[in-house]
């Protein structure tokens, strides 16, 4: 006889183990019957809904039928739920009774008759069984992992986000794993490229597409996640940065510090839907929103916030309701390099549309252009925009430039001074040292509080805990100051001292040269939009963050 048996997945079932109990079977089984077992075929990591001829060791044992010097004239199982599922054991016995080969199922009591119907009752329900536990072992398993997601914010498992990293969390719960070896583990920032998510968003918000992103990080030199961890993605080609790559980051809900689950959902599709017999090939698929778990509470640290999370998901989603071609043409991405300077590249958009208008060059001068063409046909802008809508660039750069060089002339000095200390109190770490001041002198105004009710003749043990609780908030504001960088923050002084060194800054703008201009009105966040019918250009600077830029020295 030949044996045959199957063990599903090598991480979860051993495989020694799982053949030498199920060939113990078979052997009890048979040799008191005078059979003696010659040869094995067991597979490992072999789902049983898988069809014989698509498994490695049994579709070599439908080989073996045709060798007339096989060596054995029967197969022996040792346990049938294990070895067919649903109508795979129809499909497979006339094969074996077309050239002599008896099968011997334990569930049966000996072998396999084609001419009994209770026999063939009896595999077809063993058939049914077989494929009801799988099943059943799925619900159960994604019920337990659901709950551990939602009410205890659980890991488990895969590739970590980019971002983060998986870390050490200490013995498994389970008493029985943790026995075994098994460690818990949890995601954890990683401190290398947690700035880069943190810029994706940023930049996405701020107006630009998933090529334009990628394009901006591959021309920083970042690594891709791929490149960066090619142990975790085998399947990647580490070629770089891809919209899809970003496009994945905007969309993983996870950054947001809340354990998600069940994102991808495994899905059976028929291999060939004309043959059925040839079986279901795994497919992963997006779930749908019902299907999704989340955890009740923050499982791991954020990167970005929930708000800035959903702000980006609305933003996609409202740019995603005219399809692709609409999806294209809303944002213009900066293409990678180009022959001519904009220096309001990006910068500016169209009244009629809020597209933003792209730079077209006209002999020596350039213009930024807005053309009716590329809107999305049937779109309701159409009717009212003109064909082609332009803007010079000279009058637009020299009258910005003048308005940027008024911020610090000497008449609008002192206003401009007062605005730069207050945003470099926001911004720098002078308004979180004020914080730490405030709480160590809430925590000794406290303990003084409590030192005079002990004075007062309160009972000194009923405010043991209070006192404890001052004095370690007093020594941990303490030891924050202590260990706090000290400011660098200019004064009064040293601002005048630094505008008056500036010199005319609206003459050294216009001098500037086109790419560092360009630069400069990127750093500060420069948006303008031009109403053609009005003939004017309404600008404003948004600075999310400090910034820092010289304009001599030709700069």
């Amino acid at each position: 006889m030949a044996f045959y048996g199957r063990c599903s997945t090598e991480d979860n079932q051993d495989p020694e183990t799982s053949l030498g109990w199920q060939l113990g079977n078979a052997s009890k089984f048979v040799e008191p019957l005078g059979g003696t077992i010659a040869a094995e075929y067991f597979d490992i990591g072999q789902s049983r809904s898988v069809p014989w001829e698509r498994r490695h060791e049994a579709r070599r044992l439908l080989t073996a039928l045709k060798d007339p010097n096989r060596g054995w004239n029967a197969v022996v199982v040792g346990e049938g739920t294990r070895c067919w599922f649903g109508n795979q054991f129809s499909l497979i016995a006339p094969k074996f009774a077309a050239y002599g080969v008896e099968l011997w199922v334990p569930e049966l009591g000996g072998k396999f008759d084609a001419r009994n119907p209770s026999h063939k009752m009896l595999m077809n329900v063993l058939g049914g069984m077989s494929e009801s536990e799988r099943q059943h072992v799925q619900a159960r398993v994604r019920a337990a992992m659901d709950a551990q997601v939602l009410n205890e914010g659980r890991h488990q498992g895969g590739r970590a986000p980019y971002g983060y990293k998986v870390v050490d969390a200490g013995p498994h719960p389970n008493p029985s794993r943790a026995a075994d070896g098994y460690r818990l583990k949890v995601l954890a920032i990683d401190d290398e490229v947690v700035d880069v998510v943190r810029r994706i968003f940023s930049e996405y918000l701020g107006g630009r597409g998933d090529r334009a992103i990628a394009n901006g990080l591959n021309r920083d030199g970042i690594p891709c996640p791929s490149a960066r961890r090619p142990e975790q993605n085998r399947h990647r080609l580490a070629d770089g940065w891809q919209g899809s790559t970003v496009r994945a980051i905007l969309d993983n809900p996870r950054y947001t510090g809340y354990a998600f689950f069940g994102r991808w959902t495994r899905q059976e599709t028929l291999l060939d839907p004309d043959d059925v017999a040839a079986g279901h090939v795994i497919r992963f698929r997006r779930a749908g929103a019902e299907s999704v778990v989340r955890s009740r509470k923050p499982a791991h640290p954020e990167i970005v916030s929930v708000e800035t999370f959903v702000e980006a998901q609305l933003r996609r989603r409202s740019r995603a309701a005219g399809g692709l071609a609409a999806r294209r043409k809303l944002e213009r991405g900066p293409k990678s390099s180009t022959k001519r300077a904009y220096p309001l590249r990006g910068r500016v958009r169209c009244a009629y549309c809020s597209r933003r208008m792209e730079g077209s060059p006209r002999g020596p001068r350039t213009y930024y252009r807005c053309s009716a063409r590329t809107l999305v046909p049937g779109s309701a802008v159409l009717e009212r925009h003109p064909k082609n809508v332009y803007l010079p660039e000279a009058p637009v750069v020299e009258l910005l430039n003048a308005w940027l060089g008024g911020l610090f002339d000497r008449a609008n000095r002192d206003r401009t001074v007062a605005g730069l200390l207050e945003s470099q109190r926001k911004g720098s770490s002078l308004n979180e040292r004020e914080v730490v001041e405030q709480r160590l002198n809430d925590a000794e105004r406290k303990l003084r509080r409590l030192q005079d009710a002990i004075k007062a003749g309160v009972d000194p043990v009923a405010l043991v805990e209070s006192v404890n609780e001052a004095q370690a908030e007093r020594e941990a504001a303490q030891a924050e100051l202590a260990n706090a960088p000290k400011p660098d923050a200019l004064t009064d002084a040293d601002l005048h001292a630094v505008l008056d060194s500036l010199g005319d800054v609206g003459r050294a703008l216009n001098r500037a040269d086109p790419y560092k201009l360009q630069e400069l009105y990127e750093k500060i966040g420069l948006e303008m939009t031009y109403d053609p019918d009005s003939r004017s250009v309404e600008t404003a600077v948004n600075l999310g963050r400090s910034v820092s830029a010289r304009v001599r020295g030709g700069t």
